[in-house]
């Protein structure tokens, strides 16, 4: 779907992006993480035709951006970071407005945006004026004038930035259920959001891509050893003392409950090794009751400050 070969780009002197080589397949839900200034919107803005690279090229479904920069837009739904709304319009003529500028017949446009405020749950404030909507349907609203000309690349930056708990999470589930229809890349510096949402990370650092895999391919790569956090119910010294007694673990450590209860811990568990399956048999042996387990939270978190970090001047990697 999306092929870059050595694509580079320069404001005077200074480059900014490349040299960047990577393929993206038809469907997938793609996270470029990085730091403020790593050049994850630039990249995004070539993506969609907003800028011109300096050098190498970019294939949006077949077509070189570059070559054929009208084909390649007729393509692509774009959601800037500061999402392009006239707040004087309502979100349905906005919408109608968008779907005409970009190609559709008007009785194809108006069709096509009852599809879209389902799908993105705009219906219910189809007639409001855009500039009373929350920050959350502004969003929304953003996304829907992404996606109401059926593109086959959808570029989002920051999707979530100003989202409340609630509305992150709608979010989220918004974005997943257009992967059936889009293939999706998703700039953002949230961790979490980049983990739960994309089926690949792409971490950007001084321009340049330093890292490519899923959540799971960079912990093993990049992760020494394994950390999970297990929750019990029942005798919290005899857990730990199982917990403790499988081959492979290297500390375990009580933390704060995942969960309220009587007789519910939690243990954070060190290992050389994925020792999930051995913790758990030793648990329903030494009859604790087991109520999860899972990697640590901060696992994301670790390798992406090792591989986002600016290096310093004489090469060495700036410490975290």
């Amino acid at each position: 779907m999306i092929e870059i070969q050595a694509l580079t780009k320069y404001y005077g002197a200074r480059r900014v992006v490349g040299p960047i080589s990577i393929s993206i397949a038809k469907g997938e839900i793609v996270g470029l993480l990085g730091l403020n200034g790593a050049g994850k919107t630039t990249t995004l803005r070539i993506l969609a035709c907003d800028l011109l690279p300096s050098s190498g090229s970019v294939r949006v479904d077949g077509l070189d951006v570059v070559d054929n920069p009208d084909e390649v837009r007729a393509r692509v739904g774009y959601l800037p970071d500061a999402p392009p709304l006239y707040d004087e319009m309502t979100v349905g003529e906005y919408l109608v407005f968008a779907a005409r500028l970009r190609g559709l017949g008007q009785e194809d446009a108006e069709a096509r945006v009852e599809e879209v405020l389902v799908s993105t749950q705009l219906d219910r404030v189809r007639d409001d004026v855009i500039s009373t909507l929350s920050h959350g349907f502004r969003q929304r609203v953003g996304i829907a004038q992404a996606v109401v000309h059926r593109p086959r690349l959808l570029v989002l930056d920051e999707p979530i930035s100003g989202l409340d708990p609630v509305q992150i999470v709608e979010m989220r589930e918004l974005v997943r259920n257009l992967r059936h229809h889009h293939t999706t890349i998703i700039s953002s510096h949230i961790l979490s959001e980049i983990s739960e949402t994309c089926d690949r990370i792409l971490v950007i650092r001084d321009g340049e891509i330093v890292a490519a895999g899923t959540e799971a391919e960079l912990s093993s790569r990049l992760v020494e050893g394994a950390e999970v956090v297990v929750t019990v119910r029942g005798d919290a010294g005899q857990a730990k003392r199982l917990l403790a007694s499988v081959k492979g673990v290297t500390a375990v450590e009580p933390v704060d409950a995942t969960e309220p209860g009587a007789d519910i811990s939690s243990f954070r568990v060190e290992a050389e090794r994925d020792v999930r399956q051995e913790l758990c048999r030793a648990l329903v042996l030494g009859d604790v009751a087991l109520l999860g387990i899972a990697k640590n939270d901060r696992e994301l978190e670790s390798i992406f400050l090792r591989l986002a970090q600016p290096e310093s001047k004489n090469g060495a990697e700036v410490q975290a």
